[in-house]
């Protein structure tokens, strides 16, 4: 089968996901936290952001390589973290550090990961990142930092705009809880998904692995959108990012910024890059379109810039390109096309965004990524 035919797009990947996965899994994927207004302004002000085309350029094939920590990525685009991956698709952090690996795109597995930096050692390849949401305990903050080292991850990414668990009303209603308990109401929902059902029933229900070695594995106290992650965690201030800097040896990447002012004390600390995101509206519904706040990060810092939230082609790779982003990940995307396609679906969404970006940059002219014209603001469609 062709898969372009049947899935030319990441929103026919969408579609087919939600398709294939309980209730319950399909809203911990797509949701983000109260009236969903964040996400929808990370969509609109990406639509906002146009090129004018340019003419008579002749035949080439664009380069898409980008160089990142001094080093050549054939890519500009990643793998972005996402909490409890396994739940979307049995052995999500395995296929998804398989695919990035052979692809040669960094992938990021999450602390609360359905599996551990151990787990997924062996299939790393060169552009591991581990993402560390901040452990309170010095001693297993410097033990979670040792694993990962150990395990290859090249680069570590902390998360400062988790201060608190969100609401995520829609995850509530759905009746999942962190880690899933299957409760008839859930079980039925399970029952008309025979693909998920049968995954995880080889590969049993997700668990946290990374922190299975810190924490219990069931918190009654936490509210149905938090889990153990919590009881560990602490939210971070300035001295937490000098002690993670001091601690850490190679690339060290904040995510999670959106305020201008904070990129250059950031970078007097010794942060190697910063991450522009809103947490794809998932974490506050107050929040501006994190493509809004890119240019204004960039212009303050001369770090190397991530970007993520709202991205869903090639072409919003350029725009991010554009307004000031080195590198672009994908969290959401990646886990539409496994739930979609299984082990097929990560290479497929490589493959699609790699073709729609190629297409893009032979309209504007652009044989290289730093060819790419200034952008331009679109009337509304």
């Amino acid at each position: 089968m062709d898969l372009h035919s049947r899935y030319p797009a990441l929103s026919d990947l969408r579609t087919r996901a939600r398709q294939r996965l309980p209730r319950f899994v399909w809203e911990y994927l797509d949701s983000a936290t109260g009236e969903e207004r964040t996400k929808a302004r990370n969509r609109a002000g990406l639509d906002r952001i146009g090129f004018l085309p340019s003419i008579l350029h002749g035949e080439f094939t664009p380069d898409l390589s980008v160089t990142l920590f001094g080093e050549s990525l054939p890519r500009p685009f990643g793998v972005a973290p996402v909490g409890m991956s396994g739940l979307m698709w049995p052995d999500a952090e395995d296929l998804l550090a398989r695919a990035a690996a052979k692809a040669g795109i960094p992938y990021t597995l999450s602390t609360v990961a359905t599996q551990s930096p151990e787990d997924v050692a062996s299939h790393l390849g060169d552009h591991g990142w581990f993402q560390m949401y901040p452990p309170r305990d010095e001693a297993i903050r410097s033990d979670m930092l040792a694993r990962a080292k150990a395990a290859g991850f090249k680069a570590l990414v902390l998360t400062v705009d988790v201060p608190v668990a969100s609401r995520r009303e829609r995850q509530t209603r759905s009746g999942l809880t962190l880690p899933p308990r299957l409760t008839p109401r859930l079980l039925a929902q399970v029952a008309v998904r025979p693909a998920w059902a049968l995954g995880m029933a080889r590969h049993g229900l997700p668990k946290m692995r990374t922190l299975e070695k810190y924490a219990a594995e069931t918190a009654t106290a936490l509210s149905s959108t938090a889990h153990v992650g919590y009881l560990l965690r602490t939210s971070p201030d300035w001295d937490y990012v000098r002690w993670l800097r001091d601690a850490w040896e190679g690339p060290f990447i904040v995510k999670g910024v959106l305020r201008a002012e904070d990129a250059p004390r950031l970078a007097q600390i010794g942060v190697d890059a910063l991450w522009v995101s809103n947490h794809a509206g998932r974490q506050f519904d107050g929040a501006p379109a994190a493509i809004d706040a890119l240019p204004k990060v960039r212009a303050e810092t001369s770090l190397p810039l991530l970007f993520d939230s709202g991205i869903e082609s090639g072409l919003d790779i350029l725009r991010a390109l554009a307004s000031g982003a080195d590198f672009v990940m994908l969290g959401r995307g990646f886990h539409y096309a496994m739930a979609a396609l299984g082990a097929q679906g990560p290479a497929h969404l490589i493959d699609i965004l790699e073709k729609d970006l190629v297409a893009n940059m032979g309209q504007l002219g652009a044989r290289t990524l730093a060819d790419l014209p200034a952008p331009i603001v679109l009337p509304p469609a």
